[in-house]
Formats: structure tokens, C-alpha cells, sequence
């Protein structure tokens, strides 16, 4: 094997009232007026988790100011609503509360107030070439592993096209993952972010750019979910299957960050763009099919899945019990309620062409471990339609 780097945030704190330390490492980094982003529903939220990060700040004696415009999937005007916010109050750094919408929000205000020109021409593998404010990522969800990884992703309204910036310089400088910010989600919500926690363990751990530290992540978290996931949405007030969820889904983000991922990510974005779908039930979707397809590629692997999620592969071949993880992939996903097809969710038959076109264009492509072409794509959005 070549030699491979791993790449994580410099802090990270996790459990059940982790939190509550926000204002005094806000203290440490001698942080002076920090910009809070996040979306209307969590600052409005009694006691939720803005409120519960704003008395931390209180308590450190921190000023702050608020930017509440997130929206799902966030856009590039959201980035430059949010660094007119910045810019106005003096900010000097950026707390993201939220999942991965806010989190990607702030990464791309922080971009905005530190790089000249479009965003999207920073579109791509380390473009950046100056240092962002710090960023404090609070986590709300168990899903995105935005809050530890280098990837930012934002929607282009005028193209209907997602695009990343990844680059080390966006990763965040301290990320709180408390599950007690998560006991309010709601099951759809816990569904979908949890399979998206699934989907970023189960593409890096059959990556091409996978490596025995990001695999031995990956792992954990597979096991976490299948074992976790359907209690959290059963009882969102379940705190031991909201801290496990929160672990898979902060093992996954570590994982992903630096073995990359696939095909379901580099579709998803696509339905993202067109469709402004929710990123963890298009991974949901998509992740059983094109699975099925890489299946080939590395069939030890996906038996080994298929043990990680609690399937019998005794006396199976290895490539039988490789197909069980598609069928425990499945099954999981129909238990915690993601639509069974793309036609129920609006999808057009007529825009698989183009979406295929610019999945193959889409960062995530070339460490899916198959190689397809632009035929192999347009049937796997077949199938899953």
C-alpha cells in the first residue's frame, strides 16, 4: 500500500452535555464576537439548542451575533447573506449550530469573507489558499459528519447543480457532538440523516482511497447504525441510541473525510441540485442499487458488511454473502420509512441523461469502486426510480 495522511479536527467534544463548554473554548481561542449560524426553527426553539449555546457564550462572557437564513441544502446567496451579517457586527469567528446545512453554510461564509470572487470557481480539491476564521461546529443531527470534515457543500440556483469545495482549511477548529442537542429531531429527519451516516461509512469503506485507519472507523460506525438507528427514530427520546447515533455518525465523517466516497454521493447530488431533495433520502435510495452494482469490485468487503449489519453469512459463498448486505441495506431502510423509489419523490425520467453527465463530473466519481460510464449511471437512476 502507498502511504496515506488522515485528516481530523483538532478538538472534538462528545456526550451528553458536551456543549455547555462552547463559551469557555470560545475563551481559550480568545474568540471576540463569534457570528452564530443556524435556521429560524432551532433559534426560535425553547431551550433548544441556540439557547443552550447562547448561555454558554453568556456565561464566558462572549459577545455574538446571528445569522438564522440556513435552508436545506444551502445556497450561495445563504453564504453571502450570512458574511453581510459577519461583516456588519465585526465578527471575527463562526459557530455553526445545526447539521449539515448550517455547517456547510458557515464554511462557505467563512470562505466568502476570506476568498475573492465566486464561489463556485472555488468549486474542487484544495482551492482555498488562505485561512478561514475559526470555525466551532455544534451538531444538531447524526448524519452529515459535516462538523469534522473539509467538505462544504453548496447548491448554484442559476445551474441546478450542487458542487464541494474541499479543502483542509474548512475543517472545523473545535466540533461538539452532544446527543442531547438531538432529542427534538424528528423520526423522517433521524431517518434520513442516519442513513446518510450509513451511506458515508459504507462508500468509504469500499472506496478506492480507502486505508486501514478510515476502514477501522467505518466499521464502528456500520455497526452503530444497523444497531441504533431504528430505536432513535422509533423514540427520539432514546439518549443511548441518540449517542450511538451521534458516534456512527462522527466515525463516518472521519472515515469519509479522508477515504472519499462514490456513485450514491455523486447521484445524490444531483437530485440535491435538481430537486433540492433531502440529501440523506437520496442517499438512502440510491445506496442498495448502486451497491448492488460495485458489488463485484470487492465482494470480501461487502461480506463484511453484511456481518457488520447483522447478517448470517454461515456456510455462504463469499459472494452470497456479499449480496446480504444489499438485502440488510434495504431492510433498514424500509424500517425507519425512506420512500421505496425516485418516481415517489417527483423525479423525471427525462433528466437522468443530464444528471448522469454531471455525476460522472461530480467530485465524489472517482473513488467509486467501480468504474462506470455515462450508460452504467442513467440505469442505476433507472432502477432506483
Amino acid at each position: 500500500m502507498r502511504y496515506y495522511d488522515f485528516l481530523m479536527d483538532s478538538v472534538n467534544f462528545f456526550g451528553p452535555g458536551c456543549a455547555e463548554v462552547l463559551g469557555e473554548r470560545c475563551k481559550i481561542l480568545d474568540l471576540k464576537k463569534p457570528l452564530i449560524v443556524t435556521d429560524t426553527f432551532l433559534e426560535k426553539m425553547e431551550d433548544g439548542p441556540v439557547e443552550k449555546c447562547i448561555n454558554s457564550l453568556k456565561a464566558a462572557g462572549i459577545n455574538y451575533a446571528i445569522y438564522n437564513g440556513v435552508e436545506p441544502n444551502p445556497k450561495v446567496h445563504n453564504c453571502h447573506e450570512g458574511f453581510e451579517v459577519y461583516d456588519k457586527e465585526k465578527c471575527d469567528s463562526i459557530i455553526t449550530v445545526g447539521g449539515g446545512s448550517a455547517h456547510d453554510n458557515g464554511k462557505g461564509i467563512g470562505i466568502v469573507a476570506t476568498h475573492e470572487g465566486e464561489l463556485t470557481s472555488y468549486a474542487g480539491i484544495e482551492t482555498l489558499d488562505k485561512a478561514l476564521p475559526p470555525i466551532l461546529a455544534v451538531n444538531t443531527t447524526a448524519g452529515t459528519g459535516s462538523e469534522v470534515t473539509r467538505h462544504c457543500v453548496l447548491t448554484n440556483l442559476e445551474t441546478k447543480l450542487k458542487f464541494v469545495i474541499v479543502s483542509w482549511r474548512n475543517i472545523p477548529m473545535v466540533s461538539f457532538n452532544d446527543p442531547l442537542m438531538m432529542l427534538e429531531i424528528p423520526p423522517a429527519l433521524t431517518a434520513a440523516t442516519g442513513m446518510d451516516a450509513l451511506t458515508h461509512a459504507i462508500e468509504s469503506y469500499v472506496s478506492v482511497d480507502a486505508n486501514p485507519v478510515c476502514d477501522a472507523l467505518a466499521m464502528q460506525a456500520i455497526k452503530l447504525t444497523a444497531n441504533n438507528l431504528r430505536q432513535a427514530v422509533a423514540n427520539g427520546g432514546n439518549v443511548k441510541a441518540r449517542e450511538n447515533m451521534a458516534m456512527a455518525s462522527l466515525l463516518a465523517g472521519m472515515a469519509f473525510n479522508n477515504a472519499n466516497l462514490g456513485y450514491v454521493h455523486a447521484m445524490a447530488h444531483q437530485l440535491g441540485g435538481q430537486y433540492d431533495m433531502p440529501h440523506g433520502v437520496a442517499n438512502a435510495l440510491l445506496l442498495p442499487t448502486v451497491e448492488e452494482y460495485n458489488l463485484g469490485s470487492n465482494p470480501e468487503k461487502f461480506a463484511d458488511i453484511a456481518v457488520f449489519m447483522g447478517e448470517n453469512i454461515e456456510g455462504l459463498s463469499v459472494m452470497d454473502a456479499a449480496k446480504k448486505s444489499i438485502d440488510a441495506m434495504r431492510q433498514l431502510a424500509s424500517d425507519v420509512g425512506i420512500p421505496s423509489s425516485l418516481k415517489e419523490l417527483g423525479v423525471k425520467e427525462e433528466d437522468f441523461e443530464l444528471m448522469a453527465e454531471n455525476a460522472l463530473r461530480d467530485g465524489n466519481a472517482g473513488s467509486n469502486p467501480r468504474v462506470g460510464n455515462k450508460q452504467d449511471i442513467i440505469d442505476l437512476f433507472t432502477k432506483a426510480f
